[in-house]
């Protein structure tokens, strides 16, 4: 069983994961509540499904960039989680695997989330080996500076306003938003590469684990 942790964004998410089947998953939006939030919806979820902690084999945390705060907040947990039970853990950048849900594509995918202050943290993907790539490292946009980047048809998902929608979809049938039930991002989709990579070996030290933050004039804060 498979416990994975998102709190990049004010969107919250959990999962429990045993392969095949997503076993619980849990969404939400929290008002800057995470610290008190987030440890006891992994409880009620372990209830709600019949399991203990000990029923934990692997973590699963999404790094960011996201919320300064709120990632630290997830980190920790994985952290006290993965040493307490003496389990490992697998830290997966956020966009890796918020790009991870969307079809692939020939054209290119820009992931975003909300990074304050009428800005965005954005990322772009391009579809190879059967899966999305990341072509740069996430940075910090505001919605007219992402519109004006599109020069083809690209597709993009992720945390949007209906302002930044209107502002982002101006470049008409170039800009394909995903909806908003297909752009959010999901944890079981997170446990799920988690899973992977964890059968695969590819664990994290829990001790040196960090989260990935952007650290610049635009650092994405609460």
């Amino acid at each position: 069983m498979l416990l994975a942790l998102d709190t990049s964004t004010q969107t919250c998410g959990i999962a429990l994961y045993d392969d095949p089947v997503i076993i619980g998953e849990m969404q939400w939006r929290s008002a800057n509540h995470h610290t008190v939030e987030l440890a006891p919806a992994v409880n009620d979820l372990l209830k709600r499904c019949s399991l203990t902690p000990s029923d934990l084999k692997a973590i699963a945390v999404a790094l960011g960039p996201g919320s300064f705060t709120s990632l630290r907040i997830s980190l920790a947990l994985a952290k006290g989680l993965a040493l307490s039970l003496h389990i490992p853990v697998i830290g997966i950048p956020t966009f890796e695997y918020q790009a991870a849900s969307q079809p692939l594509s020939d054209d290119p995918l820009f992931t975003v989330i909300p990074a304050g202050r009428s800005r965005m943290a954005v990322q772009e993907f391009t579809a190879r080996d059967g899966a999305w790539q990341p072509v740069d490292e996430p940075q910090v946009m505001t919605p007219e500076q992402i519109s004006d980047r599109i020069s083809g048809p690209t597709h993009i998902c992720g945390e949007m306003n209906v302002s930044e929608r209107q502002v982002i979809g101006r470049k008409w049938k170039n800009a394909m938003i995903a909806a908003p039930s297909l752009a959010m991002r999901r944890p079981a989709v997170l446990a799920e590469l988690a899973w992977k990579r964890w059968k695969e070996g590819q664990v994290d030290d829990p001790i040196q684990l960090s989260p990935i933050y952007l650290h610049i004039a635009g650092m994405i804060r609460e």
